[in-house]
């Protein structure tokens, strides 16, 4: 292996450099994900949620304040409306179930009785009254068939007031008792709904329902209200510190927790008897329990279960029927049931992909294919309902080609991609996975509601969080294919879950990976990065370039030269097709500084529409983990005129400073599924403990044509590559799918 030399490539200056200092992640972000923590880990920018659509990939600045954080709600329930109609869907299908989630049947000791407070508030043996929570907004119809799509610009739309003004009033009372800011009012009402003065002056603790709130800050509220009342064995406290837990390791992608890490995290936070803690939130409803796999293991006929949570025999191991020890049982999670639903739904709805017959011979359509591997693509489509296909940029065509074979032999065929910039790359007739759900883009409904197609493709499915995926697999229709495509390589979902990852894994379906490399140096490097090798390749246009920086101060001097200047001159490619990538928000090299740099060389301007001037280059987030590139176009009274890819988007005043950032540079983890004809991925000393193989594959492969790389972290990089894969995620999909269907090849 080989680390590329500093300015082996000329015609761009470059320098020594040295590395600064890491900064460590604090002990509950290691233990839990805890939210806000910014450790720099293979993290989703899905802490978008808290500020604005910025994530913590390893930017170490924190959060931003519950004010802040909570006026993204409406804009997220505005973006996603379509998808509220469907998961209700599913939440009836699952409700006319015969008996719990699949939890085990054979568990003992702390794990039975987390399961025993289950089935009793199921069964109404036992029913207290469950923690106040958000009521789900009523969903638009879903769009008929070939419904006309609303002409004109896009607008990001508040959600419509739900409670009355002396309710906000109210939990202002409250909250000013307690010490809190009253401004908050408004937010905590729109989670509480109704009485929730009431409910908060009752359990304060619900406080940390409101995103943005730590345990500290309702602590300190919870005291000033409840006095000597107040404990940290208040069994409100745990309940609500249980359900913090999971929402913040769902913001680092887990659907679920081991019971041990959720246990540890509880004796953490001076929780005297976690056990007890556990078991009270599960009677509360607010967390749910599992072992899937647990029949499937062969465990002991009492199904004991260790101090650790895991189901054991008196071996320590699993003993099948001549005695031989097929392993340790099955672990016991813990999960919230927004994400317990989405991947038994997703999971259901797979295999019923996998089980419908497709008996088509597409043979002819696969011998006028452009390649073999595509050929084989189509051939597999033919005959199967679900197939996953793996390739990198070049691959793209592939799918793309089977959907133009589909269309020829009269069936109706959809390509979707992760974003608008992603649509683009396609050519015409592809949608966004957003536009396709929301009814802007693609076919429309049937008169059941499904999607009026017979085959989706969907590009860039890393990027499908497992609510979303959840959500387009149950709109297919009856008889309908579905191809997942992506490459394996880069960043997960900036939300919950790792669907793509998981379907591989599991193996129930038909594989395809394609055959055709991405050409020339850049493809090369890439490659080469996914197999942990980051090689020096030879780049006589000047495609890969190294240079070397000390300090942050230059980093950020460098980049703006290679933007502003050096690219341009030397690339040929334009300061507006050049896209800044770093590791994190916060800090003197991430985004906010950048993008403060890059404006006062590229446009300086006053910001006179919300800091925003005409010709800032910005990053939309319409939904939480999404981010949409963009430049401010005008401001009205309407609100801020954004051109985003083409698509004209009015973002509301009142929304423009939670969801609009300047977008001259991105994290990766926001770049990923975009590309643009140069990029410079600028690695500071600091960032060093952001790193790893994922997060350098996604950055090094936004550039088509130019990569310059910003490099003072020395040989961290290295390390990152070749000793450092993607962070584990908890989730329960990959399980669930090899219980329901049987490995495939």
């Amino acid at each position: 292996m080989t680390v590329p030399s500093p300015g082996a490539t000329p015609g761009i200056p470059a320098e020594d450099g040295e590395t600064a200092v890491a900064e460590e992640a604090t002990p509950a972000a290691e233990a839990v994900g805890a939210v806000g923590d910014g450790d720099g880990s293979d993290v989703a920018d899905a802490e978008a949620v808290e500020d604005g659509g910025e994530g913590a990939d390893g930017s170490g600045d924190g959060t931003k304040s519950a004010e802040d954080a909570a006026a993204q709600l409406s804009e997220a329930e505005a973006e996603i409306a379509a998808q509220r109609e469907l998961r209700a869907r599913i939440a009836r299908r699952k409700a006319e179930k015969d008996g719990p989630i699949p939890a085990g049947t054979k568990l003992s000791g702390q794990a039975a009785d987390l399961l025993a407070a289950v089935r009793a508030m199921e069964s109404g043996q036992e029913a207290p009254a469950p923690p106040v929570a958000p009521a789900a907004p009523q969903a638009p119809a879903v769009p008929a068939q070939n419904a006309p799509r609303a002409a004109g610009p896009v607008r990001a739309v508040p959600a419509a007031p739900v409670t009355a003004p002396e309710a906000v009033a109210a939990v202002g009372t409250v909250l000013a008792e307690g010490g809190a800011p009253e401004t908050l009012a408004p937010q905590v009402t729109a989670v509480l709904r109704e009485r929730a003065g009431d409910a908060l002056r009752a359990d304060p603790w619900l406080l940390l329902s409101v995103p943005g709130v730590r345990p500290e800050q309702a602590d300190g509220f919870a005291r000033a209200l409840l006095g000597d009342a107040c404990g940290p064995g208040d069994e409100r406290r745990a309940a609500a510190l249980v359900g913090w837990l999971l929402e913040g390791a769902a913001l680092r992608g887990h659907t679920a927790l081991a019971f041990p890490a959720v246990r540890a995290a509880l004796a953490e936070r001076s929780v005297p008897d976690p056990d007890g803690a556990l078991r009270h939130a599960i009677a509360e409803g607010a967390v749910l329990v599992f072992q899937d796999g647990a029949g499937d293991t062969g465990e002991s006929p009492d199904g004991s279960v260790d101090g650790d949570g895991n189901g054991t025999a008196d071996d320590g191991g699993a003993e099948g029927p001549e005695g031989a020890t097929d392993g340790p049982a099955a672990p016991v999670l813990l999960g919230l049931d927004r994400y317990a639903l989405a991947e038994e739904s997703l999971a259901d709805g797979l295999a019923r992909l996998v089980k419908t017959g497709q008996d088509a011979s597409w043979d002819e359509a696969a011998a006028q294919a452009p390649s073999s591997s595509a050929a084989e693509l189509i051939r597999a489509v033919a005959g199967h309902g679900l197939v996953v296909h793996t390739g990198g940029e070049t691959a793209r065509a592939e799918p793309v080609a089977l959907a133009e074979a589909v269309r020829a032999l009269g069936l109706r065929a959809v390509v979707a991609a992760h974003s608008e910039n992603g649509r683009g790359r396609i050519g015409p007739g592809a949608v966004t996975v957003a536009g396709l759900l929301s009814g802007a883009e693609g076919p429309g409904r049937d008169a059941d509601g499904a999607l009026d197609l017979d085959l989706l493709v969907v590009l860039d499915a890393p990027q499908l969080d497992v609510e979303t995926a959840t959500t387009l697999v149950e709109a297919l229709p009856d008889g309908a294919r579905l191809v997942l495509g992506g490459d394996p390589g880069v960043l997960w979902s900036a939300g919950a879950g790792r669907v793509f990852a998981d379907l591989l894994a599991a193996r129930v379906c038909p594989q395809i990976a394609s055959r055709t490399p991405d050409p020339g140096p850049l493809g090369e490097l890439v490659s080469g990065i996914g197999v942990g090798e980051l090689n020096q390749v030879e780049a006589p246009g000047k495609e890969v370039v190294i240079v070397p920086v000390r300090d942050a101060g230059e980093a950020v001097h460098r980049t703006v030269q290679l933007v502003a200047d050096s690219v341009p001159r030397a690339i040929g490619v334009p300061s507006g097709q050049t896209q800044v990538i770093t590791v994190g928000h916060g800090g003197a090299v991430g985004t906010r500084a950048l993008n403060v740099a890059l404006k006062e060389r590229l446009n300086p301007g006053p910001g006179r529409f919300g800091g925003f001037d005409p010709d800032d280059r910005v990053a939309y987030v319409p939904a939480p983990g999404r981010t949409v590139t963009g430049s401010v176009v005008s401001a009205d009274a309407e609100g801020l005129r954004l051109d985003c890819d083409g698509v004209p988007v009015v973002v509301p005043r009142e929304l423009v400073e939670s969801v609009v950032r300047h977008g001259w540079a991105l994290t990766a983890h926001q770049a990923a599924g975009m590309r643009w004809p140069a990029a410079v991925v600028v690695l500071p000393g600091d960032a060093a403990g952001g790193l790893s193989r994922p997060w350098v594959y996604t950055a090094f492969g936004r550039g088509e044509r130019h990569v310059s790389v910003v490099h003072g972290v020395d040989q961290a990089l290295a390390h990152a590559v070749a000793e450092v894969p993607a962070a584990e995620r908890t989730t329960r999909l990959r399980t669930l799918l090899e219980g329901l269907l049987a490995p495939v090849g």
